[in-house]
């Protein structure tokens, strides 16, 4: 009985080893279908239509060729003073320090005039432009507006350069095409491309900007190079990023080509730029903001009080009216209002579409001259005719209209208040608020000392560090 258990169990067992051994080696294997369905690839050319804004394909070719060589690097050179060892400091002697920015511009005539960015060549003993063909030049600052962060170059040459024309940026669109252009490391000019993200940002807060956002790279050097559409038009003049490394990481800024335009023939006609203003006060509308003014409208800039005898007063512009558009320029936030203003001029005549009590109503409005400035460290100063000024014994000197918010208790605490007459800034005297923009230009935007003479007829001079 035994044997019989051990010959069956051993019998078993080979058999379970002898169907193991086919089904795993010699038996054939089955294909596994899947459910998955095999997609054959479309293949679709680089050049597609798809209705891109500002021509039928994305072909970047053109605009580079027509924009490259008119893009130049720029360097400019400051002597700053300051104790380069200890000695010098112990015996106070400073020494003068010789300090190298760069950055780009963009040739917008084929005699040689440039535009950059004022910050690329604010407070240089010289500035040094080279071409995209390694030709080096001296240039010549003709003018420059801090506001705008707009400044004007002029070099010296007998051949005819290439140049770029400015385009229209009102008519640009989110979304459209665009090329970054700049000379950052005066190698040879660079081309970067991306689309307008978006249009009248303003990055200050003060809303005294408004750039044109794209997502084309742009890094530091190429501050004044050009921004241009597909067709190869400059439509801006790149100037900022947004970063927190000092790098891009995804959005670049530029000053609209009409505020550029508009700064450019300013600077050249005048010597410096001449603001045109509407005349109103207000602020912009918002879910919040309209719903504290008790309205239903969101959008538009919501009037709060017209300047006296100004042009919109005359042509009839009220308290509580919106503005919605102004020349068919939709005005949706204050930016809009700020850049489309930037790039007129006094004595321009503007169709302004207002909404009144759910009515539209279009008035024609006359811009008057820009006679008042905002100086953040004391207030804002305002011109006065030659009458006004005798009242305070002086020919020259502007008044101070409203005290600054942030040192106002400081101001009022020494005998300065409304009405006090400011007589120069950095040693410059003012007559104008151009006389302003001089004097902030010649210590880069820095206010080093102010005379006042206060409504008691006492004269001071105030330092800063």
């Amino acid at each position: 009985m035994k044997k019989f258990v051990r010959f069956f169990l051993a019998s078993v067992m080979g058999g379970t080893m002898t169907l193991l051994a086919y089904t795993q080696w010699l038996q054939p294997k089955k294909q596994i279908q899947n459910n998955l369905d095999i997609i054959t690839p479309t293949v679709l050319p680089v050049n597609y239509s798809s209705g891109l804004s500002g021509g039928n394909n994305a072909d970047f070719t053109a605009a580079a060729e027509k924009t490259l060589h008119a893009v130049v690097h720029v360097k400019n050179t400051t002597i700053s003073q300051g104790y380069t060892s200890y000695e010098d400091l112990f015996f106070g002697r400073s020494r003068g320090r010789t300090q190298v920015g760069t950055g780009s511009g963009v040739i917008i005539s084929s005699d040689g005039y440039i535009v950059t960015n004022n910050h690329v060549i604010q407070g240089a003993q010289s500035i040094e432009v080279t071409t995209n063909n390694n030709k080096t030049y001296n240039a010549e600052l003709i003018g420059s507006d801090p506001t705008t962060d707009i400044a004007l170059l002029k070099i010296q040459t007998n051949e005819s350069l290439n140049y770029t024309t400015f385009g229209d940026s009102n008519t640009t669109k989110i979304g459209e095409w665009v090329l970054a252009v700049g000379n950052p490391f005066n190698l040879t000019s660079t081309v970067t491309a991306g689309i307008i993200s978006a249009k009248s940002r303003d990055l200050s807060g003060r809303n005294t900007q408004s750039f044109i956002q794209t997502d084309a790279a742009v890094n530091p050097g190429n501050s004044g190079g050009a921004l241009v559409n597909i067709y190869g038009d400059l439509i801006g003049i790149n100037t900022a990023i947004s970063s927190q490394t000092g790098s891009y990481i995804g959005y670049s800024f530029a000053v609209p080509s009409n505020i550029a335009r508009k700064v450019v023939e300013d600077i050249m006609e005048y010597g410096n730029v001449q603001n045109g203003i509407l005349g109103v006060i207000g602020t912009e509308l918002n879910s919040k903001n309209s719903e504290e003014l008790g309205i239903e409208q969101t959008e538009g800039f919501y009037v709060n009080d017209v300047q006296e005898n100004s042009g919109a007063e005359i042509s009839g512009i009220q308290k509580g009216d919106i503005i919605k558009s102004i020349d068919d320029i939709k005005i949706s936030k204050f930016s809009d209002l700020k850049g489309f203003l930037n790039t007129k001029s006094p004595n321009d005549i503007v169709e302004v579409k207002i909404m009144r009590k759910s009515k539209i109503k279009i008035l024609k409005v006359k811009l008057e001259k820009l006679t008042t400035i905002d100086i953040p460290i004391i207030g804002t100063l305002a011109e006065l005719k030659a009458e006004e000024l005798k009242k305070y014994g002086h020919d020259y000197g502007l008044k101070l209209t409203e005290l600054s918010q942030y040192y106002k208790e400081e101001w009022i605490s020494d005998g300065v208040d409304k009405g006090s007459l400011i007589t120069a800034i950095n040693d410059v005297k003012l007559n104008t608020i151009a006389d302003v923009k001089k004097a902030l230009n010649k210590s880069s935007d820095q206010i080093k000392r102010i005379t006042i003479i206060k409504n008691n007829g006492e004269k001071m001079v105030y330092r800063f560090r």
